[in-house]
């Protein structure tokens, strides 16, 4: 700091009178300490005002929202990022945007009533939200399925599971530039849509279960003209594969982005494609077998990379195994009963129960408390989505903004489910 220039009576002669040369002097001292004071001044206006050094890969951070209107968040998701030029230093999601309050909306509905909320959970996949709903409250009852309705419920699972990858290969696909897969992949979910219609009046929120087995028996000629889809899939699946999964643009788009390790799955709880991928055979149809999948042959996909590609070879090669399983639900489905014996008000025990089925993004549970009215006390929903979307940070640290796009579509969020 500069000196402050003489004041008071330093600048006196006898008496306090000032003198001419005195005079002079003190005013030449001020004049000049504000001089310099100017000078200062501008010096650090111009220091402040010059352009700082471009942020390209140093340590110096930009602050970014991603979402939540960004069409590749798959809905209002919303992303902080922080960011070192196009490197991805973090990634917050911030979640809530499609809050509806759904778990307290099941206090106040009876048991029946409930299903249709389900449907509005991940809506691309609403048979194995209304079979997951259904599963937990037969467990409070004690109802046993009837067997037809049990092949019945696996059908209607395994389609929804198809139409649900069918919407995530399209969709991602068109994230990473390839637009003509989601040609090919809408063309068999239309079908598969066409039959959801034929059987219960509605395309996508279906309410197609009820507690104790099914709505409805199936239309005359629908089984053969699932199975006939069913015959002609495989080939179906065949093409995309040939579009993508030797495609140099894809599989530089996918390979070695968002590895995580089979430990850090189970670490984070991670379930469904992203555990497999990573090499853990994690499904509960062979876990923890509902219905009658102990007494159906299929495999469990697994990879090993645990990256973006190998998911996506994942939820292909399930693809093929849920083709399997329906073609043998369809043998093996005989005339029967499609519904248990369930009283016409619904009015379980006072317990506890979490029941859980292998839904197309993983392990989605309800877990539900009876207080013994005919509404639940308490129901609280595990939904994979929201349970996987967790390890974005982890899988987006350290990649480009450009990648956070196929991270989104990996992981395969829907977020009526995870805002619930």
């Amino acid at each position: 700091m500069l000196p402050r220039p003489p004041q008071g009576g330093e600048g006196r002669g006898e008496g306090g009178s000032l003198t001419d040369e005195k005079i002079s002097q003190a005013e030449k001292d001020e004049a000049a300490w504000f001089a310099e004071r100017a000078k200062a001044g501008a010096a650090a206006a111009e220091a402040s005002a010059a352009p700082e050094p471009g942020t390209l890969f140093d340590v110096q951070e930009m602050e970014l929202n991603f979402g939540p209107q960004h069409p590749s968040t798959h809905g209002v998701l919303r992303l902080v990022l922080k960011v070192d030029g196009e490197k991805i230093l973090e990634a917050k999601p911030d979640v809530g945007y499609l809050h509806r309050g759904t778990e307290k909306l099941f206090e106040t509905e009876t048991y029946p009533m409930g299903i249709p909320h389900t449907d509005r959970l991940d809506y691309v996949a609403a048979a194995t939200n209304n079979h997951a709903y259904c599963l937990a409250v037969e467990k409070l009852l004690g109802v046993e399925v009837p067997r037809r309705a049990q092949l019945v419920r696996v059908v209607l699972d395994e389609l929804q599971r198809l139409s649900s990858h069918l919407v995530w290969l399209g969709t991602s696909g068109i994230d990473l530039g390839a637009v003509t897969p989601f040609w090919y992949t809408f063309r068999e979910r239309e079908q598969i849509l066409d039959f959801f219609e034929e059987y219960c009046g509605a395309r996508l929120t279906l309410n197609c279960m009820r507690i104790g087995g099914l709505p409805f028996d199936l239309t005359p000629g629908w089984t053969e003209r699932v199975s006939e889809f069913i015959s002609d899939f495989p080939a179906r699946i065949d093409e995309y594969e040939q579009l993508l999964t030797d495609n140099r643009i894809w599989k530089k788009r996918t390979v070695g982005v968002g590895v995580i390790s089979a430990e850090e799955c189970v670490e984070w709880g991670l379930t469904g494609p992203i555990i497999r991928g990573s090499g853990v055979e994690w499904d509960l149809r062979r876990a923890q077998p509902y219905e009658c999948y102990d007494e159906l042959d299929f495999v469990v996909p697994t990879r090993r990379n645990g990256d973006t590609y190998d998911r996506y070879i994942v939820r292909v090669q399930e693809m093929r195994q849920s083709a399997r399983i329906i073609r043998q639900c369809l043998e093996k489905l005989e005339p029967g009963e499609i519904r248990g014996k369930v009283p016409r008000v619904i009015k379980p025990p006072a317990e506890e129960v979490y029941a859980s089925v292998e839904s197309p993004k993983g392990e989605l549970g309800f877990y539900c408390v009876s207080n013994g009215s005919n509404k639940p006390y308490r129901m609280h929903v595990r939904p994979p989505s929201f349970i996987n979307l967790q390890a974005l940070p982890r899988l987006a640290k350290g990649h480009l903004v450009s990648d956070l796009v196929a991270l989104i579509g990996t992981i395969d969020i829907v977020l009526g489910e995870v805002d619930r």
